[in-house]
């Protein structure tokens, strides 16, 4: 079908319908939350309501739309829906609009997070960009497919996943379905993640390694500081080394102006604790806390085994690091005693790049550039989850997103979006596109 043709065969969505679902949703939203052990998302909660608006056009009574409510933990489901298009084996899917949120405490909002309201030119409520939004969106695209049934030769597949914002927790989203093979369909054209929360193609991510130096030296009196091993000039100087090799072993990468990154790969400390005192005790121990932003051109294991190679070299050349004055020192001979440097991680999480030589990256510039009158791509060195594994796995990962501030942008104070689902001129196979808000 035509690009002019496909536009006017769909038509604008309904706004009413979007806000009308988006309202149940976000209402939803206090379930949502995903916080263990203390709050367990429900995202069958967010189902219902998405089976409410496609089940009357499914195949189950007479439609287009082939649905697979798929769980793996009660409550905790996940939902595959299919248009079917024309030719066997094209595809093209939205995946990664989750159904669980990160959590929200009404105290310290102007507004109930748990329900969805209009301010000015702008929908509030916890989830409306991240990623509720987007549940609703892609919801309302697969109810115009089903109503208009255009014929398309790419089958579209919207995959609602559970349990985004805690990856730690693994065999309840989209980890699972892939692990079960009900996604391996998807691998036969792009893939594009809804989960950004920019108008532009967003075509790298950083990974992330959470660290903790636990520093461990002798409590003494500040009068007598040759008898003390001060933990705050240890974890000082001990960190000043690790950043020191960090940059030299991880310089900037030459694909990072490539894919325009705006930062180099960075590991500094964020946090900084010990157990307290008097200010004449000289602390025997504190904890430095950090993080690893890695762009995707680096792999965070080999970051994770040198950062604890440079730990283990300083813990065997203490005396080698730089002190602080005269009798400022990190091994006690008298005592038979060594200043130590313990490194533990938290869960790392991997970037990932984009193929630009893929059609989906082509398609979605080419539907950014016609539904916003502009493209510029960028990257950033935040951290998605799961992206990088789909990736691994042999997906054709594109990733954009809508919102920002304000998910749809308000005209004339109300709402007004539409979808273009457009058709690529990337190459003889036609392939289509991605959605937008019109501005």
């Amino acid at each position: 079908m035509a690009t002019s043709n496909l536009k006017q065969t769909l038509g604008d969505l309904n706004k009413e319908s979007f806000i009308s679902l988006l309202t149940k949703i976000i209402g939803e939203s206090k379930f949502l939350q995903n916080n263990p052990p203390e709050l367990i998302p429900e995202e069958d909660r967010v189902i219902k309501h998405v089976l409410d608006c496609l089940l009357p056009y499914s195949t189950t009574t007479g439609g287009p739309l082939i649905v697979n409510h798929v769980t793996y933990f009660p409550g905790r489901g996940n939902l595959i829906v299919e248009y079917p298009g024309t030719q066997p084996g094209k595809i093209l899917s939205f995946v990664g609009m989750h159904m669980d949120v990160v959590t929200a405490n009404p105290n310290d909002w102007d507004f109930d997070p748990f329900s969805l309201s209009i301010d000015g030119d702008k929908l509030r409520g916890r989830g409306t960009t991240d990623c509720l939004g987007h549940v609703a969106l892609v919801t309302e695209l697969m109810k115009r497919l089903a109503e208009t049934k255009p014929k398309l030769e790419s089958t579209v597949v919207a995959v609602f996943i559970a349990n985004e914002e805690n990856s730690a927790i693994t065999g309840v989203g989209v980890d699972a379905l892939v692990k079960d093979g009900l996604l391996d369909k998807l691998k036969g054209g792009p893939l594009f993640w809804i989960d950004t929360a920019d108008k532009q193609p967003c075509i790298g991510t950083g990974g992330m390694i959470p660290w903790k130096l636990q520093v461990t030296g002798k409590l003494f009196h500040s009068g007598l500081p040759h008898k003390a091993i001060n933990a705050l000039e240890l974890g000082m100087e001990a960190l000043k080394e690790i950043q020191l090799r960090f940059y030299k072993d991880f310089p900037p990468h030459p694909d990072e102006q490539v894919y325009g990154f705006a930062t180099p790969s960075t590991m500094k400390p964020t946090q900084w604790n010990y157990p307290g005192g008097g200010i004449n005790q000289i602390p025997g121990e504190c904890t430095i806390s950090g993080d690893v932003r890695l762009t995707p051109f680096y792999n965070v294991k080999d970051v994770m085994s040198k950062l604890q190679e440079y730990v283990d070299y300083i813990n065997e050349n203490l005396n080698k690091l730089d002190t602080r004055g005269p009798v400022s020192k990190y091994i006690l001979h008298d005592e038979n005693l060594r200043g130590s440097l313990t490194l533990t991680f938290d869960e790392a999480m991997s970037g990932v790049a984009c193929d630009l030589n893929s059609r989906g990256f082509h398609v979605l510039c080419k539907a950014t550039e016609e539904a916003v009158g502009h493209v510029k791509p960028y990257s950033i060195t935040g951290s998605l989850p799961l992206i990088r594994e789909l990736q691994d796995e042999g997906f054709d990962v594109q990733t954009a997103g809508y919102g920002m501030r304000t998910y749809c942008v308000f005209h004339n104070h109300i709402v007004y979006f539409r979808f273009k689902l457009l058709k690529s001129t990337v190459d003889s196979e036609s392939i289509y596109g991605i959605l937008r808000v019109i501005n």
